[in-house]
């Protein structure tokens, strides 16, 4: 039996994703009966049942929930290796590390500056992202490193832990909240965070966020915790850089620290990636973690 195509797995990616044969192949550009054809000739191929199909619904029956799975892993590493070629044959080939604005703890220059004194070290590009943004980029090949705080899917990368943090919440200093020192996570109850999960629950993990839901930048994330819109936890350490009048930034007593982490994909050969990480250890290393008493105090500038 041969291998399935690239081309039969984004035929069966879309279908999976819509379980609508019409948007299905509206989101392809095809028409609906080639599209049919194809899932019903990798069925066969496989030998396998991938839909339940029935005039009201499309449904995906237990082997095509575990082809989704696996045919999404392909389909990202297919596109990586092909971004990574193309970045790899370039004239001047670059490493491009994926962050959130400031989700650093203040390291990144230091860091970079590191690096290009190793022989291995290529032009650094920056990647700023939105929350839930960098490991996409780091699966599909956009990326080759990436700082980000835990807990994230760190299935097929390594990881390297940079720096651990007391957390913060940041709420509207008008907030009957911000009149206390210190809150637990249930006195969060009826906040939602940024990514709209429940802030009484605690941070959600970092991960891609729905095609329709809002990305804040960090000048948003700040107008939206003084209107009282939402709360968010944050580092200590970027608490401390962006102290605001109308934000109360406080400790909350069973909210886990922060970790920073630099991550990688597992079957990066790349000296430069290696040479990156090096540099990252290195500085991480000369950068004491931040105390209770530290973080609660704001850096004047």
């Amino acid at each position: 039996m041969s291998d399935l195509e690239v081309r039969q797995l984004r035929y069966f990616v879309a279908v999976a994703e819509e379980l609508h044969f019409g948007r299905a192949a509206e989101r392809l550009g095809m028409a609906q009966p080639p599209l049919s054809r194809a899932i019903r000739e990798m069925e066969r191929h496989l030998g396998v049942q991938l839909f339940v199909r029935t005039t009201r619904r499309v449904a995906l029956t237990p082997a095509g929930e575990v082809l989704l799975r696996d045919a999404r892993t392909a389909l990202d590493a297919v596109t990586a290796a092909a971004r990574r070629a193309r970045n790899a044959g370039r004239t001047a080939p670059g490493l491009r590390v994926a962050l959130k604005a400031d989700y650093d703890a203040g390291m990144l220059p230091e860091i970079i500056e590191t690096y290009r004194r190793d022989e291995a070290s290529l032009p650094v590009e920056v990647l700023l992202g939105s929350r839930g943004d960098q490991i996409p980029a780091l699966r599909d090949g956009r990326a080759d490193v990436a700082m980000l705080p835990e807990p994230f899917d760190d299935r097929g990368l390594d990881t390297e832990a940079l720096l651990t943090e007391p957390r913060r919440v940041a709420l509207a200093a008008a907030d009957p909240l911000a009149a206390r020192s210190a809150l637990r996570l249930a006195d969060l109850a009826g906040w939602t965070l940024p990514g709209g999960s429940p802030a009484d629950r605690g941070p959600a993990p970092e991960r891609e966020p729905p095609a329709d839901a809002p990305r804040y930048d960090l000048a948003q994330l700040f107008n939206l915790v003084e209107l009282g819109r939402l709360v968010w936890f944050l580092p200590a350490s970027l608490a401390r850089r962006h102290p605001r009048p109308g934000i109360a930034y406080r400790k909350v007593e069973d909210l886990g620290p922060s970790t920073l982490l630099l991550a990688w994909p597992q079957d990066a050969r790349s000296p430069a990636v290696a040479a990156f990480v090096r540099a990252a250890l290195e500085v991480a290393a000369r950068n004491p973690v931040l105390t209770e008493e530290e973080a609660a105090s704001p850096v004047r500038w």
